[in-house]
């Protein structure tokens, strides 16, 4: 089966963005996972009983900013992905800051 993983870090402070609150939904819009980013910014592994489809991981920044004292833009950020293999590994980082995000498809 299918191995997902995130990892985020946090563009203001150079460092990884630890305890962001992460869930995970599966084709079907059921949440399928809950996680916290650990101190390295990272959830290693969400499961591996990923079948194919298109999912979703919603990552609760306004709250992680919050906590840092700092005023954001983007209360969350949902990032939706298609697992095409269900034998691959998928990992999906997200570099953050109060006003901008980006993604791609790491490794």
């Amino acid at each position: 089966m299918a191995h997902l993983s995130t990892h985020v870090l946090d563009a203001v402070s150079g460092r990884p963005a630890a305890g962001v609150a992460v869930t995970l939904t599966g084709p079907a819009g059921r949440i399928s996972a809950h996680a916290t980013t650990d101190a390295d910014g990272r959830v290693a592994d969400f499961g591996s009983d990923l079948s194919a489809g298109i999912y979703r991981l919603q990552f609760d920044t306004g709250t992680y900013f919050a906590a840092q004292g700092v005023r954001g833009f983007y209360p969350e950020v949902v990032i939706a992905f298609e697992v095409t293999d269900p034998t691959a590994k998928y990992h999906v980082p997200l570099l953050l800051s109060p006003y901008a995000y980006s993604t791609y498809r790491g490794s």
